[in-house]
């Protein structure tokens, strides 16, 4: 079990949901690193699930369980709450930390006290599945802004960090939020009342699909699930797209698969199919 300081070097947590098999692989690429500068991981299951306890428990990570599904800004907002350090590191459940990740997180963060959110590259790694045409990336969160430290306008959740001083400022994550914009709504804040984001290049991570999980059929319907969320979104932040646009987008996509022979191009049409059925639904209503 590592041994913690009273107050750690940072708080790195990780809000889960049902997926202990993806935990196991994050936790085990993790918490070494945690231990060997003094830092705590907080996992946050949003809701029950014995097979999370179990793998927290045997990695000696701190957890977090809802009694019922509450979102995953709840999860983020708790791990907040919970954490004994000023610099806050959030990871999602699927990813993998090669060794000197954390170092050049820190290193990063440490080299500009004058900033306050972070965030590094998140690289995809499917384990199977579609190929792609090389025109467009995988059907997963990634982010690449290129091999030098710079501001940009947005990073993503499973790989961000922010000191506690910028939370004071503007608040927690929103929790009416589920789904798409759940951390972009946080940032748009942030930057709204003058605030920068940095990315540090050296602080990179996998972002991982098992095999299983790459199949085509399995990231089509979650693309499909997104772009029903994706389009909720949109309609709220006011930036929804007209039904014909969606339309042309989802020809787009169909042709993209066929004239590419894309196999991420069908994915992309699920997510665009996602939306328009939305817009549909909308209109109707």
């Amino acid at each position: 079990m590592p041994t913690v300081p009273d107050t750690p070097i940072a708080s790195i947590i990780v809000p889960t949901l049902t997926a202990a098999r993806y935990l196991d692989v994050t936790l085990a690429s993790v918490m070494p690193q945690a231990a060997a500068v003094g830092a705590e991981v907080i996992i946050v299951c949003d809701g029950p699930d014995l097979a999370t306890t179990e793998v927290a428990d045997r990695h000696g990570a701190q957890l977090i369980s809802f009694r019922h599904q509450r979102g995953l800004n709840c999860g983020r907002n708790a791990g907040i709450k919970t954490a004994r350090s000023d610099l806050l590191v959030f990871i999602d459940q699927d990813v993998r930390a090669p060794a000197g990740w954390l170092d050049a997180l820190l290193a990063g963060m440490a080299a500009h006290p004058e900033l306050e959110v972070f965030g590094g590259p998140i690289r995809a790694v499917l384990e199977g599945g579609p190929r792609g045409c090389g025109h467009e990336p995988p059907p997963i969160t990634t982010l690449d802004a290129g091999p030098e430290d710079c501001d940009v306008p947005f990073v993503w959740g499973a790989n961000m960090a922010m000191r506690r001083s910028a939370f004071d400022r503007i608040g927690l994550f929103d929790e009416r939020l589920r789904g798409r914009g759940d951390e972009e709504d946080w940032e748009l804040r942030w930057r709204a009342a003058g605030g920068r984001i940095r990315y540090l290049a050296a602080a990179g991570l996998d972002h991982r699909r098992t095999a299983e999980d790459s199949r085509l059929l399995v990231l089509a319907r979650a693309a499909y699930g997104q772009g029903r969320e994706a389009r909720r979104h949109d309609v709220r932040v006011g930036k929804a797209r007209a039904i014909l646009r969606e339309s042309r987008v989802l020809a787009g996509c169909t042709w993209h698969t066929v004239v590419r022979r894309c196999g991420y191009g069908i994915v992309m049409g699920a997510r665009s199919a996602g939306s328009l059925r939305e817009a549909l639904t909308e209109h109707r209503s």
